[in-house]
């Protein structure tokens, strides 16, 4: 293992579903491999079914140590959870989000180099008070730390492609009203700075979507390239940042695949997953930009059936990884 190199903090997701899998797979693959290691922030019991060799610590100080003998777990206080893997339970809850916050804390006092998070299920945590719309939110506040609170940039990293998106979890009907010239704007420059700093590009490329059939075909089927897209690329390029023009989102991507974008910027949820997952269902990364820290997450959800049977897929945990330590390596040159 490289010497002097900070560990990831992992959250433990749901028990019920497939993250102590993964988490159990992934620990095996990084071994092997010599890579960075990580450990799992987990209430007691949570990894006990997955067979792993489990190694406690009580700061992520030990984690590199105990990665030669099995998988550090950093234990939350308590007693030991019960569930069922592949039934939600929502007495889980506090405890998935315990999990999250102390990765975070580590993550931002220095202790750990990233965060990577196992999946949850947002139902599960609205039955138990949670708050925000989903992960990416909950980590937005607790980067806020008391401030202004930073606005999380959604890109899925898989299939070479880099996808960044304008709008999230937005229904379909609403996107176009939503859209505006300065949110454009704002997801730009984050998409930008997230290229030089976290992916070590000098001068990165985006292709900018547009979000009608043929970007609008100039106007005929509709305005909102001309009225709203194209004006903030106008604006982007004035601050210093290479990106295109409203471009048909049926061609953009093969554009990208082919070298000639960094990363494409879609308008709304589908028009930037759809490709990424068609191209690459099993191996890509959820990344957050716009934080002050660094997170990635497999792109998956709980998987509850895939738990109960105790198999899982650990390839998307394992790229979540490896893709949070290229991004802690060029973060730390620039």
């Amino acid at each position: 293992m490289p010497g002097g190199e900070l560990p990831i903090a992992m959250t433990m997701g749901d028990p019920a579903g497939v993250g102590p899998i993964i988490a159990s797979k992934a620990y095996e693959v990084v071994w092997a491999k010599d890579g960075r290691p990580f450990y799992v922030i987990a209430a007691p019991g949570v990894l006990d079914h997955t067979g792993a060799t489990i190694v406690p610590i009580d700061d992520p100080s030990e984690a590199r140590s105990a990665f030669v003998d099995g998988l550090p777990v950093l234990t939350l206080p308590g007693a030991p959870l019960a569930f069922q893997p592949g039934q939600a339970d929502a007495t889980t809850a506090p405890a998935i989000v315990e999990s999250i916050r102390l990765a975070v804390e580590h993550t931002r006092t220095g202790k750990a180099a990233a965060v990577v998070t196992n999946p949850i299920a947002k139902a599960l945590l609205y039955r138990a008070g949670f708050k925000h719309p989903g992960h990416t939110e909950y980590l937005a506040e607790l980067a806020a730390d008391g401030g202004a609170t930073p606005r999380p940039i959604m890109m899925l990293v898989g299939g070479g492609l880099r996808v960044a998106l304008v709008t999230i979890h937005r229904p379909l009907a609403s996107v176009v009203s939503t859209l505006t010239t300065d949110l454009i704007v704002e997801t730009g420059r984050l998409v930008h700075a997230a290229l030089k700093r976290d992916f070590g590009l000098l001068n990165p490329r985006i292709g900018l979507c547009g979000v009608n059939p043929h970007a609008g075909e100039d106007g005929e089927i509709g305005r909102e390239e001309i009225d709203i897209i194209n004006p903030a690329a106008a604006l982007l390029r004035d601050a210093g940042v290479h990106i295109s023009d409203a471009r048909p989102g049926d061609t953009i991507f093969h554009e990208q695949r082919g070298g000639r974008w960094d990363a494409v910027i879609a308008m709304y949820h589908d028009q930037g997953l759809i490709p990424v997952k068609t191209l690459d269902m099993w191996g890509g990364v959820n990344v957050t930009l716009g934080l002050p820290f660094i997170r990635t997450s497999p792109d998956h959800g709980v998987a509850y059936d895939a738990a109960a049977y105790g198999k899982a897929n650990a390839e998307s945990l394992i790229a979540a990884l490896a893709l949070a330590d290229t991004m802690a390596r060029a973060r730390a040159r620039s």
